[in-house]
């Protein structure tokens, strides 16, 4: 009622406003009481209508094609002043038409947004299309890194079934959007990943072996042993390290891509999030605070169909994600994420677009996830069989790039063993290696956080030696003390 009231109150002290202001000089026109001075209305595109954009609303009289058109009419009860059958109000963010009609937007647009492709799903370019060219140095790495990645997904993965490693997560059937995103960025761009974009890791140098120690937790690995396997992370690599909780990393990226933006420099953040991030409150106010302080990151979503068992039609009803970003001033493009030179091409021109223009770009990847969630997940309790084989056979991301690049002759069947041997004897031997290493000490648990430990964490400390020295059988052996 308050509200209300303040309105009508306001609307009526303006109009007494206008009523008291004098005419121009050398005018019959009254003034806008919107207008205080005897200038006309700056036009469309001027500075004093850019700059008002960033300020405060104020409503605005458009001057009219004849002297007819641009006299006041009786201002309506609504406060806005009538200048002729058109009438709009200089809102922030841009002027806004009234009409007489009673439109609601719809729920959905009449056709889904389309996706960008280069290779079709036997490995050919599709004619016509437009997309980065790749050298054969770069497609080869690209081809070589992805088969890298699935060959230590299967191993790791076994591992874990064997219980060596307590925990896997693999990134079965979208090693494209991996690879070929990390491909298209700069060494001195930072990634903030979640928990499926290893190959990125592995693109900008991230070594088996550093994999290995981080998924056996021991001395060697940069967490010290404190987080769970595959959550990886490396300072020297611009890779923030993966953090469990859903979507934290997307606020992250634009603080991060802003603080990119105040130094100049030529670089922009990248964060990684799936389709059931998007449910997560994060998600809109990374959206809405990269898009009102104009902050270069590039946000990509593998929309993969699946948050852990929960599909996308109970996630969302819109046209998936991209459309998301146009309710927040942010431009997408939707992409075939099992296409490597299609994710390739879009995070190049993304990454073009968020430095030299200073915006957040918004990149929707359809894929599936052929394998399991993690190695606590039992997809088929969710999905067809006859699905996931379809998306492994059919789609595989892998086999698609393989045609292409073997159709340039760049690749052959010897060069394809010769490959898979070697990386899956060096991933053995660098699981070897990481299990007989040592783990961390139990000092290690208390440091990293305070320059200086304080008082009840030195107590905690001295807790837990004693209740190990007390019951010994109830703690690891190889864990020193």
């Amino acid at each position: 009622m308050a509200a209300l009231w303040l309105a009508r109150a306001s609307s009526q002290l303006a109009r007494r406003a206008a009523r008291r202001l004098p005419a121009r000089h050398g005018s019959g026109e009254p003034t806008s009481p919107w207008f205080l001075g005897a200038a006309p209305p700056p036009a469309l595109g001027s500075p004093a209508v850019e700059k008002s954009r960033r300020g405060f609303c104020s409503v605005r009289r458009f001057a009219g094609e004849s002297s007819a058109a641009a006299a006041v009419d009786e201002e309506p009860e609504n406060g806005f002043v009538a200048t002729s059958d058109r009438q709009a109000v200089d809102f922030p963010g841009g002027k806004v038409s009234f009409v007489a009609e009673m439109n609601f937007l719809p729920d959905s647009m009449k056709e889904r947004i389309n996706c960008y492709r280069v290779l079709d799903d036997d490995g050919r370019t599709i004619s016509g299309s437009r997309f980065q060219e790749v050298s054969k140095e770069l497609a080869l790495k690209m081809y070589t890194e992805m088969v890298t990645l699935q060959i230590m997904d299967t191993i790791f993965y076994e591992a874990q079934r064997q219980g060596r490693i307590s925990f896997y997560l693999t990134s079965n059937g979208e090693e494209a959007i991996n690879i070929a995103s990390a491909a298209a960025l700069s060494m001195d761009d930072i990634v903030l990943p979640q928990y499926r974009e290893p190959g990125v890791l592995l693109w900008r140098g991230f070594t088996l072996q550093e994999f290995a120690n981080q998924c056996f937790g021991n001395k060697l690995d940069y967490g010290k042993g404190r987080q769970m396997p595959i959550h990886y992370g490396s300072n020297r690599l611009n890779y923030f390290t993966v953090s469990s909780p859903i979507a934290t990393q997307l606020p992250h990226a634009v603080g991060a891509a802003y603080s990119l933006k105040m130094d100049k420099k030529d670089a922009c953040a990248i964060t990684y999030f799936g389709d059931g991030g998007t449910s997560e409150g994060d998600f809109h106010a990374a959206l809405n605070f990269a898009a009102v302080m104009e902050a270069p990151v590039i946000f990509f979503c593998r929309n993969n169909g699946w948050a852990i068992s929960t599909p996308t039609t109970e996630q969302f009803r819109s046209d998936g994600v991209v459309i998301r970003g146009q309710a927040y001033g942010i431009r997408g493009i939707r992409v075939d994420g099992n296409d490597a030179l299609a994710v390739y091409s879009a995070v190049h021109a993304a990454r073009e677009m968020a430095i030299t223009e200073g915006r957040p770009i918004l990149v929707e990847a359809l894929t599936y996830r052929v394998g399991h969630h993690s190695t606590s997940d039992d997809s088929t309790k969710y999905r067809p069989v006859d699905e996931i084989e379809h998306w492994r056979t059919a789609r595989d991301p892998i086999s698609r790039y393989r045609k292409w690049v073997q159709g340039n002759d760049w690749w052959s069947d010897a060069e394809e063993s010769e490959l898979r041997s070697r990386v899956r004897k060096e991933l053995l031997q660098a699981i070897q290696v990481a299990e007989r290493m040592p783990k961390p000490p139990v000092t290690e648990l208390f440091t990293d956080v305070y320059d200086k430990i304080p008082s009840n964490l030195r107590e905690q400390e001295q807790l837990l030696r004693d209740t190990i020295t007390k019951h010994p059988v109830d703690y690891p052996t190889d864990v020193p003390v």
